[in-house]
């Protein structure tokens, strides 16, 4: 699933970064990931990604 259209990031490149430890935030997992966050509308999703993969950890 694409979660933010504006840099093409997908589900799988967000989980990954969380489990290689580029998880503190969702705007520090797009800069580990080469961008940032344009529009916005994909944060919250980024962020609930990201908390499954640390309570997964």
């Amino acid at each position: 699933m694409v979660v933010c259209i504006c840099n093409n990031i997908r589900e799988r490149d967000l989980r990954e970064a969380a489990q290689h430890g580029n998880a503190v935030s969702a705007c520090a997992t797009y800069r580990a990931l080469g961008c940032r966050a344009k529009c916005g509308q994909c944060i919250r999703t980024a962020r609930a990604i990201l908390s499954e993969e640390r309570a997964a950890a």
